[in-house]
C-alpha cells in the first residue's frame, strides 16, 4: 500500500492492524503508570527526609517543569523527524527516573526523578498520542482519539495503585516498586522498537527551525475550547495527587499508603470508564459534563476540608477524574477530528501545555499558602479559584461550541 497522506488533512492512507494502535497506547500507559508511582510514598519520605508541605508540592511541580519544557519541542521535532526518534530518548529519561526513584534518600535526588518523569510524559503525550492516531489510520479517527486519552488515565490510576498495594505488604517498598516499573518500561521500549511508526513531515526545508508549538490558525478554536475545559480538570486532579495524601494523613487521620494510592487509582479508574460512557456524545456535551464535574469536585473538597470527612474527599477525587476525563477526551477529539496529522503531535503538546500551567502554579501556590494558613483554609481557597476558573470555561463552551461529533 502507499504511504502517501491525504493532502487536505495529512492523515495517512494506510490501513493498519488495529493492535497495532493498542500497542502505541501500551507505551503511552506505561510510562503514566510511572508518573504517579511515587504518590502513596510522599507522605513515607516527607517523614524519612523531613520537608514542609511547600516542599512536596515543589517536588511535584518538578514534574511539570519537566513536562512543560519538552513540550515546547517534543511535538514539533516528532511532526518533523518521526514519533520513534522522539518516543526513544523519552523511555531513557523514564528508566533514569525510575532508578532515582528507587535509591531517593533527598529532596534533590526526589526533584530529578520527578523532573525526568515529566520529561518522559512530555514526549508520550505528545509523540506517544499522535503514535496512537496515526496507527488508527483515517477511518478510526475518534476511536483511536479515545484510546490515547484513555490509555493516559489508565497509566494514571494502575500506578498509584501498584506502588500503594506493594507499600501496604512489604516493609521496604521503594525498590520493588519502582524495579516492577523499569521492567513495565521495557516492554514499552520494545513496543518502541517493533511498530512501524511513521514520519508526517519531511525534513528537506534548510529553514525549518524549533518555535514556540502551534497549529494552523483555522485549529486556534479548537484547541481553546479543548483546554478551557481540560485545564481546569487536570488541575483538580493534581490537586489530589500533590496534597490528597497529606489532607488524608493530616486532616482526616488516614494514612494507610492503599488508601491515598487506592484514591488516586479510583479517580482515573473513573477517568476511564467517563470516558467510554461519554464516546457518542457530542463533543460540546463532554465538556459541558466535564466541567460540571470539575465544580462539584472541588465542592467536594471544601466539604472534606470543613467537614474532616474521608467520604467527601473520595468522592471529590472521582468527580476530578471524571472532570479530567472528559476534558481530555474532548480537547483530543477535536485534534484527531480537524488538525492535520502533520501537526497533530504539536497540537497534543498545546492542548497539554494548557492544561498543566494551572495544574503545576495552582497546587504549588496553595502548598505555600497552607504552609502559612493551615491545610483546611489553603484546600478551600484552591477549591473556590478552581470553580471560578471551571465555570467560566463551562459557560464559554456552552456559548461558543456548535454541536461537532
Amino acid at each position: 500500500m502507499s504511504s502517501t497522506s491525504a493532502s487536505h488533512v495529512g492523515y495517512p492512507t494506510v490501513a493498519h492492524p488495529p493492535w497495532r494502535m493498542w500497542i502505541a497506547a501500551w507505551i503511552v500507559t506505561a510510562v503514566f503508570i510511572l508518573s504517579n508511582s511515587a504518590t502513596p510514598l510522599y507522605v513515607r519520605w516527607q517523614t524519612a527526609i523531613g520537608f514542609s508541605s511547600a516542599t512536596l508540592t515543589v517536588i511535584f511541580a518538578a514534574y511539570i517543569v519537566g513536562l512543560l519544557m519538552t513540550l515546547l519541542v517534543a511535538g514539533q521535532l516528532s511532526d518533523r523527524y518521526g514519533r520513534r526518534p522522539v518516543l526513544l530518548p523519552g523511555l531513557a529519561a523514564a528508566l533514569v527516573a525510575c532508578l532515582l526513584f528507587a535509591g531517593a534518600h533527598t529532596v534533590t535526588m526526589l526533584i530529578a526523578a520527578r523532573f525526568l518523569s515529566g520529561v518522559a510524559v512530555g514526549v508520550v503525550v505528545t509523540a506517544g498520542m499522535a503514535a496512537v492516531v496515526d496507527l488508527g489510520g483515517p477511518d478510526r479517527r475518534r476511536q483511536a482519539s479515545l484510546i490515547a486519552s484513555v490509555s493516559m488515565v489508565l497509566g494514571a490510576g494502575l500506578g498509584p495503585l501498584l506502588a500503594g498495594g506493594i507499600a501496604l505488604s512489604l516493609a521496604e517498598p521503594v525498590i520493588p516498586i519502582f524495579a516492577v516499573e523499569f521492567g513495565v518500561l521495557l516492554t514499552a521500549l520494545t513496543a518502541i522498537l517493533i511498530l512501524p511508526l511513521q514520519r508526517h513531515g519531511t525534513n528537506a526545508d534548510p529553514g525549518w527551525r524549533l518555535h514556540l508549538p502551534k497549529v494552523p490558525r483555522t485549529n486556534h478554536r479548537h484547541l481553546l475550547f479543548g483546554i478551557a475545559i481540560f485545564g481546569p480538570g487536570i488541575t483538580a486532579t493534581s490537586f489530589v495527587l500533590a496534597l490528597g495524601p497529606s489532607l488524608l494523613a493530616h486532616l482526616l487521620g488516614v494514612s494507610s499508603p492503599l488508601m491515598a494510592g487506592g484514591m488516586a487509582c479510583v479517580m482515573f479508574l473513573t477517568a476511564t470508564g467517563v470516558q467510554f460512557a461519554a464516546r457518542r456524545l457530542s463533543v460540546r456535551t463532554i465538556f459541558l459534563c466535564g466541567a460540571t464535574a470539575t465544580i462539584l469536585s472541588m465542592m467536594g473538597i471544601a466539604l472534606a476540608a470543613t467537614s474532616s470527612n474521608p467520604v467527601a474527599l473520595v468522592v471529590a477525587a472521582v468527580l476530578a477524574g471524571s472532570g479530567q476525563g472528559l476534558g481530555q477526551l474532548g480537547g483530543l477529539t477535536l485534534i484527531g477530528l480537524h488538525v492535520p496529522g502533520n501537526h497533530r503531535a504539536e497540537a497534543n503538546a498545546v492542548l497539554n501545555i494548557g492544561g498543566y500551567v494551572p495544574a503545576g502554579l495552582m497546587p504549588v501556590a496553595t502548598g505555600f499558602v497552607i504552609d502559612e494558613v493551615g491545610l483546611s483554609f489553603g484546600a478551600i481557597s484552591f477549591a473556590a479559584v478552581l470553580i471560578v476558573i471551571a465555570a467560566t470555561g463551562g459557560a464559554m463552551v456552552f456559548r461558543r461550541l456548535a454541536e461537532d461529533r
